[in-house]
């Protein structure tokens, strides 16, 4: 990968369309999109416009129909799907609506896991993982599993796994979707405040027009079409987009 590039993620005219039985669904029409190092970037927009997609997309889960995706100076269009699995792995982290935590494990042991996947010894993992719940304010609950962790709880797990092998970008769907609006702020601001001390790059989908207006720059996904909202007024003033 190419260290000194200027774009950690570059989409170039992306196209993406689904069919609905016999109707065509034109999801993603041209999109282009380039976030730098260190960038927070909140992606809106109505359910239904392509925000999960356009994150299936830059993350290497899906193929768009025309375009190409680039990580970090490197073109991904024609990577197999060996290339395409080591660079989700060693590039990428990933944050859900839903946390998909392994049950049978403890909250240390599903962030160490990644890690060890990733080749990293025992004792660095734990530390690691140890550092990342603690910071994301679960210091006194590591040990317990999934089932013995409130939704809040599990989704910070959650955040924690998908930043243990030091992604460059982090790629976000409602990571707080399914929790309360009071435990969805203080999940969220716990990310944002990880992911800009540790400096990292983030594409993070959201309904919260006040978070979103925390980010670096605000995106809208309407009609297939990405525009960038600053400087939008309602972003500013917290309104909602729809």
């Amino acid at each position: 990968m190419n260290s000194k590039t200027q774009s950690v993620l570059e989409l170039k005219e992306v196209y993406k369309h689904y069919f609905q039985g016999e109707q065509k669904l034109e999801v993603l029409q041209g999109v282009d999109l380039k976030i730098a190092p260190h960038e927070v970037v909140a992606l809106i927009g109505p359910s239904g416009s392509g925000k999960s997609t356009l994150l299936q997309i830059a993350g290497l889960l899906d193929h768009p129909d025309k375009g190409d995706v680039v990580l970090d100076g490197e073109s991904c269009g024609s990577a197999n799907d060996g290339m395409r699995t080591a660079l989700r792995r060693d590039y990428l982290g990933f944050v859900y609506q839903y946390h998909n935590l392994l049950a049978d494990f403890n909250a240390l042991e599903n962030v160490v896991l990644p890690q060890l996947i990733a080749g990293i010894k025992l004792a660095p993992a734990k530390e690691k993982a140890e550092w990342l719940l603690g910071r994301l304010g679960l210091k006194e609950r590591i040990y317990h599993r999934p089932a013995e962790l409130s939704g809040g709880e599990q989704q910070r797990v959650a955040i924690a796994r998908a930043l243990a092998n030091t992604p460059k970008l982090l790629l976000a769907d409602e990571p707080t979707g399914n929790l309360d609006p009071h435990t969805s702020d203080n999940v969220f601001l716990a990310l944002l405040d990880i992911v800009k001390e540790t400096g990292l790059s983030a594409l993070i989908a959201t309904h919260n027009m006040e978070l979103a207006g925390k980010m670096d720059r605000q995106l809208s996904l309407k009609d297939g079409k990405l525009i960038d909202m600053r400087p939008s007024k309602r972003i500013k003033e917290g309104k909602n987009f729809y």
